[in-house]
């Protein structure tokens, strides 16, 4: 039971100051003028996502625990997706399928790519074939170098499109300022940076204690912790009317999400950070990936019909898949 109310103290903490922490990021977006670019999106995506890099930093240097750190990212990444079914659902003036704009195929594709990319790598490190250039992965590079070219092509391509939409947020701090924000931001980074600290210790506790593997607590528990802020402020976007920032933020935190894996890369020094993990990771990248896939084919074809009134088709693929990933690493995960 303690160990259990430590993993509690650690989702309230970081579901509350995650989501102060998006958003004052988003406030000061604004502020600064950032917020009617994909700029603003970019920073929104990441500030969301920074309970994954600071739980992983601290899997991998603290508490020597990369499966959590691997399992928190693309578990996170599943997670993401599965909001948007959660969207499908309290959005009823229409499909968010078909109210959404087809131009997150764009970013969509790009998370296909890297999210591929790396399940593609866990399976080569899993019978021995791994490139690295002192400890750090050579594939680890190749992500930073496909997230900038991901960034600058999404940016060009829809800078007009986002700049209409994200909008919709206005300043809602107008008595305070900038520095303020500032200060604010800093206070509940301050707070997701211990609670994420902490989280790793916490479920390396709850696997020894439960017999559960680490692959699997890091897939479904510390990850569920981490995509609380990604949930609370995609649920907000939409009762905002604001669906495509929505989408865009889940999209732009999955592609920040493998970012944080070549970030993990580097400060584990044990080598590299795919090649000292279970193979079952694989299985999650190509749930996401394959969930993906189920998300740019509603985007492109429209889905508009609710089975019984509730979610698309689309939705109900999404859920299946999510379930299956997390059975799959259940029973096979090390």
């Amino acid at each position: 039971m303690l160990i259990w109310s430590q993993f509690l103290v650690c989702l309230v903490v970081i579901g509350l100051a995650g989501v102060k922490l998006s958003q004052y990021g988003n406030a000061i977006a604004d502020k600064t003028g950032l917020g009617g670019t994909w700029i603003g999106l970019i920073l929104l995506a990441t500030v969301t996502s920074l309970p994954e890099l600071f739980t992983g930093a601290s899997s991998v240097t603290i508490a020597g625990a990369p499966d959590i750190a691997v399992g928190d990212v693309l578990g996170s990444s599943v997670f993401n997706l599965l909001v948007i079914v959660v969207l499908d659902f309290i959005y009823r003036a229409e499909s968010v399928y078909n109210r959404a704009n087809q131009g997150h195929i764009l970013s969509a594709g790009f998370c296909v790519l890297l999210i591929g990319f790396v399940g593609f790598n866990v399976l080569l490190s899993s019978i021995g074939l791994s490139f690295a250039i002192g400890h750090v992965g050579i594939s680890s590079l190749i992500i930073i170098i496909l997230y900038v070219v991901a960034m600058a092509i999404v940016f060009r391509h829809e800078r007009n499109h986002y700049k209409a939409f994200v909008e919709v947020g206005a300043d809602r701090y107008p008595s305070v300022s900038l520095r303020g924000l500032f200060l604010r931001y800093a206070v509940a980074a301050v707070f997701v940076v211990v609670a994420a600290i902490r989280l790793p210790f916490t479920a390396k506790d709850i696997a020894q204690q439960m017999g559960w593997y680490e692959s699997f607590v890091g897939t479904l528990l510390v990850a569920l912790v981490t995509s609380v802020p990604e949930l609370v402020v995609t649920i907000a976007a939409v009762r905002l009317g604001a669906v495509d920032m929505a989408i865009a933020n889940l999209f732009g935190s999955n592609l920040f999400n493998i970012l944080v894996l070549a970030i993990d890369d580097m400060l584990y020094i044990g080598g590299p950070l795919l090649a000292h993990v279970s193979s079952i990771h694989a299985v999650s990248a190509g749930s996401a990936v394959l969930m993906t896939g189920v998300t740019i084919v509603a985007l492109l074809y429209r889905v508009k019909k609710r089975v019984l009134k509730t979610v698309g088709w689309a939705s109900i693929f999404l859920t299946t898949l999510f379930l299956i990933n997390a059975y799959v690493v259940y029973l096979y995960g090390e």
